[in-house]
C-alpha cells in the first residue's frame, strides 16, 4: 500500500534524526575524548614540524596562531593547547597580571614559579582568559601543566583537597568552552579525577615504575599520552603496549624529534 507523501516524508525525517553519527571520539553531549593508544606529537619548542603523521598534536597555546591550528585541522589532526595553569612563567604576555602574593617557589624551570592554587579569586579569571585564547584559536583540547603542586615545595601549604578543587576548576573552565582537557601527571589523584578529565598526559611513569597508575584512564577508554626522556624505547614500549598507553621517547626541550613505540 502506498503511504501518503506527507507520512512518508515524516518517517524519513524521523529515521534521519535517530541515526547514529560516526564515532569520532566525541561523546553524545561532551567534548572530544581520544581513545587509548592514539598516536600523538608533543612539540613545545622550535619551528613546528607539521609533517609527523599522527592524529593528535599538542603544541604551545601562546606560541601558535589560529591559522596554524586551522592548518592542522585541515590535515585531519586534533590539536591540544598547552598552557601552564599551576605555575607562573615570566615570559608570558600576561605575566604582569599575576600579583606577587600568588607566586611561590621556583618549579625547577628558568623563569617559572609555583602558584598558590588556593587563591582561586585571583587565578580563575586569569586562567579563564588563557582558555578563552585556546578556544578562540580553535584548539580541540587543553593540556594544563603543573597540576600537582601539592606534592612539591611550592612555598604554600597546599593540600590534596586544594589540588582536587583547583584541578576540577580547570577542567570545568575547559569544558565550559567546549574543549576537552587532560590531567597532567598527578598520578595519586587519578582515581578521584578520572571522571573530570577526558585524557591524561604523563611524563616518565616508566622511569619511576608508575605507569600502571594510569589504568583508570585506559579502563575508562580514555587515552594516556605518555613520554619518557631518559629510558630507551626498548625499556618501556612493551609495558606501554600492554597498558595501551600512547608512548614515545622525547628530549627534554620537547622539540620536533620523537621516537614512538
Amino acid at each position: 500500500m502506498r503511504r501518503p507523501a506527507l507520512l512518508t516524508a515524516l518517517l524519513l525525517l524521523l529515521a534521519g534524526c535517530s541515526s547514529s553519527p560516526p564515532d569520532d571520539g566525541r561523546g553524545a553531549a561532551g567534548p572530544w575524548q581520544p581513545r587509548p593508544g592514539t598516536a600523538w606529537q608533543w612539540q613545545l619548542s622550535g619551528r613546528l614540524d607539521t609533517t609527523v603523521d599522527v592524529p593528535v598534536y599538542d603544541i604551545d597555546g601562546f606560541d601558535h596562531t589560529a591559522s596554524t591550528v586551522a592548518a592542522l585541522h585541515d590535515d585531519g589532526r586534533k590539536v591540544v593547547c598547552y598552557v601552564s595553569t599551576g605555575a607562573w612563567e615570566d615570559f608570558r604576555p600576561d605575566a604582569a597580571e599575576f600579583p606577587e602574593s600568588v607566586l611561590g617557589e621556583g618549579n625547577g624551570w628558568d623563569g617559572e614559579r609555583w602558584l598558590d592554587i588556593r587563591a582561586t579569586d585571583v587565578l580563575e579569571p586569569l586562567m579563564a582568559e588563557r582558555l578563552d585564547m585556546c578556544r578562540d584559536k580553535g584548539f580541540d583540547a587543553v593540556e594544563p601543566d603543573n597540576m600537582d603542586g601539592y606534592e612539591n615545595e611550592t612555598g604554600f601549604p597546599l593540600t590534596a583537597d586544594d589540588q582536587l578543587r583547583y584541578n576540577r576548576l580547570i577542567a570545568k573552565l575547559a569544558h565550559d568552552r567546549g574543549m576537552a582537557v587532560g590531567l597532567k601527571n598527578d598520578l595519586d589523584q587519578i582515581p578521584e579525577l578520572v571522571d573530570d578529565f577526558d585524557f591524561a598526559v604523563n611524563e616518565q611513569c616508566a622511569q619511576h615504575g608508575e605507569c600502571a597508575a594510569n589504568k583508570p584512564f585506559t579502563d575508562a577508554d580514555k587515552a594516556v599520552f605518555h613520554v619518557e626522556y631518559e629510558l630507551p624505547t626498548d625499556r618501556f614500549c612493551a609495558e606501554s603496549r600492554e597498558l595501551r598507553l600512547s608512548s614515545m621517547l622525547k628530549k627534554y626541550e620537547l622539540g620536533a624529534w620523537r621516537e614512538a613505540c
